[in-house]
């Protein structure tokens, strides 16, 4: 009986279909054939042929188990961390004392429609809202806005991802982050989960910067769900056409206010960081004139509280010095040369995106990767002019040597 029990389970489990609509059971057979001994001997009968029925239908189910269990084997693995955290955001939703990753996933969401909004109060127009979905697990928000009133193009982007790293890709990636496996037990594979908030802003009028912004959140997973390796990563960078060191200081001051009030290291460290990033090494110059930026900032910087409340800040602070400097800027007269000079600073900026910046190669070779919400930091216009070099003592010579030689705004 006891070697019965797992087909028995087995069987339970797959929720099997009764096949007949009514039950022959020997009692009923024997209650019509009491009358005679023929009747007997054809109910003994019966109850041989019963037997042999059983026994067939014994081996029938040992072999339909044994084939379901190979053919379509019931799960009975863990599930995975996408699948934890959607039930976590079912049936507790998402506050203080809920994983890091969920929290920063409704953080950037959040404040992806106040940015959103406030670049909409700006221009007047509405942008367009993508939401998609990747079957790895996760998904994102995408919004744009194209040939506005103020904005050529801008676009606010939040993108979630679950998967899992390979073997290669946790040794690769131990040269920066030790804590994430064990020199001599690297595992075969681990999840990860990785969210974020990016945005490109590039207006009309070149008078007004292009601005850049990105603050992310990656963790990997231990088996039961809890958080292993982690860091957080991000800044945010002002891009001018023609330079007013005003609007380099105010956007500089406010970096540094949010910088020293968590840490007085930080934004020395930080905009040194972002200059030599956002550095354009075949053309000799920086894409801007800065901000800050950092990456990989772990256990080893600040405990992950400390670390989530300073990015918190630092995001916060953005739309309002940059729609400060916008509402300078969006109606000041210009040129058809100085807009001609616009779309050539343009196209060194897609030369960075392009070439250089360990985001874009990131999110391209990520599998399932949502190439138009990757791409779309690339301007809606850009120009490239064969050897052309700006005036001497001209406002554009000014400002590509700014871009050669980096300065302290603050």
């Amino acid at each position: 009986m006891a070697s019965r029990r797992p087909t028995l389970r087995l069987f339970a489990q797959c929720k099997t279909k009764p096949q007949f609509n009514h039950t022959w059971t020997p009692r009923r057979a024997a209650s019509s054939f009491q009358s005679s001994g023929s009747a007997r001997q054809a109910f003994s009968n019966s109850r041989n042929y019963l037997t042999l029925a059983a026994a067939g239908l014994a081996v029938a189910t040992g072999t339909l188990s044994y084939k379901m269990a190979v053919e379509n084997p019931i799960r009975c693995d863990s599930p995975t961390l996408a699948e934890r955290d959607n039930q976590i955001k079912r049936e507790k939703g998402v506050n203080d004392a809920s994983p890091m990753r969920l929290r920063m996933e409704k953080f950037v969401k959040e404040q992806q429609r106040e940015i959103v909004r406030a670049l909409e109060e700006a221009d007047g127009t509405p942008f367009r809202v993508d939401e998609w979905q990747r079957k790895e697990g996760g998904g994102g928000i995408t919004c744009v806005l194209q040939e506005g009133k103020v904005f050529e193009k801008a676009g606010v982007g939040v993108s979630v991802v679950y998967g899992t790293l390979p073997k290669p890709a946790i040794i690769k990636m131990r040269a920066n982050h030790k804590n994430l496996a064990q020199e001599d037990d690297i595992p075969d594979s681990l999840e990860f989960f990785a969210a974020g908030l990016s945005l490109i802003v590039h207006p009309k009028n070149p008078m007004a910067p292009t601005v850049h912004l990105n603050y992310r959140y990656f963790e990997t997973a231990n088996p039961d769900g809890s958080s292993g390796a982690w860091w957080f990563g991000g800044g945010s960078d002002l891009t001018p056409s023609y330079l007013f060191d005003e609007d380099a200081i105010q956007f500089h001051k406010s970096l540094k206010e949010v910088c020293d009030a968590h840490d007085k290291e930080y934004y020395p460290r930080f905009k040194k960081w972002c200059d030599e990033y956002f550095y354009n090494k075949h053309r000799g110059e920086c894409r801007g004139i800065g901000g800050i930026f950092f990456d990989d900032l772990d256990e080893t910087v600040s405990d992950k509280e400390n670390t989530f409340a300073f990015v918190q800040d630092a995001l916060k602070s953005f739309a309002p010095t940059y729609i400060s400097i916008i509402n300078k800027r969006k109606d000041m007269p210009y040129t058809e040369e100085e807009k001609r000079w616009q779309q050539i600073r343009r196209g060194k900026y897609v030369e960075f995106n392009l070439v250089h910046d360990r985001g874009t190669a990131f999110g391209l070779n990520t599998p399932g990767a949502r190439v138009e919400s990757i791409l779309m930091s690339l301007p809606l216009t850009a120009r490239w002019e064969y050897m052309y070099e700006p005036a001497p003592k001209s406002r554009e010579a000014r400002l590509v040597e700014v871009l050669k030689n980096p300065k302290d705004w603050v």
